[in-house]
């Protein structure tokens, strides 16, 4: 299953405001995309880019499409991230609060500019597990 990469986009963009509004405004903005990528995990489902296929112009398979079960792994990562930033701002230690939201920005922020982080992990993680399970077989 795919997804179309300008609604990719529409959720990484979401994340960096959310997130950066989070820092900058106040914290409690941050249970916003926290929600949001809980919903998205529990459902499969991302509630800004069921919203974003409204506004795609041409049909979905005629963007580029990205693989949905990436995007599954990245949103988790953003998800646990933003979560111990809300844990960490709630018990005061803001700076790991503040490292925590940080580098969901990063991420993000580098998606946007054709990077993924996440990609990187996940395929390094895919590769650990079929290497030791080489090695377990010979």
């Amino acid at each position: 299953m795919s997804i179309p990469k300008p609604l990719v986009q529409t959720n990484q963009t979401f994340i960096l405001i959310t997130v950066l509004f989070g820092l900058f405004i106040h914290p409690i903005i941050l249970l916003l995309p926290f929600v949001i990528g809980v919903i998205t995990l529990i459902t499969k489902n991302n509630p800004v880019i069921r919203i974003g296929k409204n506004f795609l112009k041409k049909p979905a398979n005629a963007y580029p499409l990205e693989d949905k079960a990436q995007q599954i792994f990245n949103q988790w990562i953003a998800t646990v991230c933003i979560g111990l930033s809300l844990l960490f701002f709630t018990l005061q230690i803001n700076w790991l609060a503040y490292t925590f939201s940080t580098m969901v920005v990063i991420a993000s922020a580098l998606a946007l500019a054709g990077y993924c982080i996440g990609c990187t992990i996940r395929y390094r993680y895919m590769m650990w597990r079929h290497k030791r399970g080489s090695e377990t077989q010979g």
